[in-house]
């Protein structure tokens, strides 16, 4: 009797379109996570929701003193609280995005060790409670527009896809974060520390204009330069957003999810073992 060949057990391969549909068919997880994420950030706080209001205020209110009033940098015309308010909130967006998806993996560690699900829904779920705030955030905006009688021009019709590209930025840039943070818990140190510098090689508490020339051409590898601008332009009615930035910010969004695909995919097979 021949002995036979030994059996190797090894995961199968799994494509993309049956991922994806296995994460839809999990939508519903997706919101529950989502939910669960709103109704616990802000319980056992005095203040609960108010945070998200505030944040953007108290931040855009010390920048307006300290750009504005200080360093008498130009807000293009606009109110300095409004030119700041209007790019806070897109940065929140993003940072809070990126923060969220980035320990997702880590802060639901029993879960992904004991439950099988669509590893994909846990950065996903982070994304309907930024636009949450995000839309609070523009509801303070408006009641700031009629305080200081200014009116929305036509490019309010373009806020959306400013929205997105942020969003999606922030997405693909929390894959890779979260999938690096499973292995490599440096992660959770170093990003905020990024994130922070981030914060100021953006304009967000000034104009992409006010950067002297010399430096233009290394400001603008910054793909949130284009995004911001337009946000500010669509929320606020500023110089439209230089088309160069703008064409980067849609490249390097869609970038930043196909690398924060394929590593977050290449990397899932270990979650469980080594979280």
């Amino acid at each position: 009797m021949t002995a036979s060949a030994p059996l190797r057990l090894a995961p199968g391969h799994r494509s993309v379109a049956r991922e994806l549909a296995e994460t839809w068919q999990a939508r519903d997880l997706l919101f529950t996570f989502a939910d669960r994420d709103l109704r616990l950030r802000y319980r056992q706080t005095a203040l609960g929701a108010a945070w998200v209001v505030l944040q953007p205020l108290v931040a855009a209110g010390i920048f307006t003193f300290v750009f504005g009033t200080v360093a008498h940098l130009s807000s293009d015309g606009r109110p300095y609280l409004l030119f700041t308010f209007a790019a806070l909130t897109g940065w929140n967006l993003f940072s809070g995005t990126l923060t969220r998806a980035s320990a997702c993996l880590v802060g639901n560690a029993s879960l992904v060790s004991r439950v099988y699900f669509p590893r994909l829904i846990l950065p996903l779920s982070v994304i309907p409670a930024a636009l949450v705030d995000f839309a609070v955030s523009l509801g303070m905006f408006a009641a700031l527009l009629v305080v200081y009688h200014v009116t929305p021009t036509a490019a309010i019709v373009t806020l959306p896809l400013w929205i997105l590209l942020l969003a999606a930025g922030a997405f693909g840039a929390g894959l890779v974060a979260a999938a690096l943070t499973v292995k490599y818990r440096d992660v959770q140190y170093v990003l905020p520390v990024l994130v922070q510098l981030l914060l100021y090689a953006s304009p967000v508490a000034y104009a992409a204009s006010r950067v002297p020339e010399r430096w233009r051409a290394l400001y603008g590898l910054n793909p949130l330069v284009g995004a911001i601008e337009g946000l500010r332009w669509a929320m606020l009615g500023t110089d439209v957003p230089d088309a160069g930035a703008v064409t980067w910010s849609v490249l390097a969004a869609a970038l930043a999810v196909a690398a924060g695909v394929i590593v977050f995919r290449r990397m899932e097979r270990s979650f469980a073992d080594v979280i």
